[in-house]
C-alpha cells in the first residue's frame, strides 16, 4: 500500500486532494489573529514543537493547556513594566519547555 503524497497538488493542496496541513495552518492562524485584533507573527513551528512536548512529557491535554498558559505570560510580560528582564531571562516559552522536558524525565533516572 502506498502512501498518499504530500507533494504540492493544485491550489496550494495535497495531489490526493486533501488541503496542505501547513497552509490550513497558516491560514487560521492569520484570520484568528486578526479576528482578535492582534498583529503578530506567529511561530506556528515553535507553539507546534512546545505543545508537542509538552503532550509527550507531561500528557497530551497538556499541549493545549501549556501553550495557553505561555501566551498569557507572554501577553502580561509584553504589557508589564518589568518587561525588560534583560537577554539572559527565560521567555514563558523556554520555561515551559524546560519544565515539560524534566517531567517527561521525573523518575526515570535509576
Amino acid at each position: 500500500m502506498t502512501e498518499p503524497s504530500t507533494a504540492g497538488g493544485p491550489e496550494g493542496g495535497r495531489q490526493d486532494g486533501a488541503p496542505d496541513q501547513d497552509a490550513v495552518l497558516r491560514t487560521w492562524c492569520t484570520e484568528l489573529a486578526q479576528a482578535l485584533g492582534l498583529e503578530i507573527d506567529v511561530d506556528i513551528d515553535a507553539v507546534l514543537g512546545l505543545a508537542g512536548v509538552a503532550a509527550h512529557s507531561v500528557v497530551r491535554p497538556a499541549a493545549p493547556l501549556t501553550t495557553y498558559l505561555v501566551g498569557y505570560a507572554a501577553g502580561l510580560a509584553a504589557t508589564s513594566a518589568d518587561a525588560e528582564l534583560g537577554p539572559e531571562a527565560e521567555t514563558p516559552g523556554q520555561i515551559a519547555l524546560r519544565l515539560a522536558k524534566a517531567h517527561g524525565t521525573a523518575g526515570t533516572e535509576g
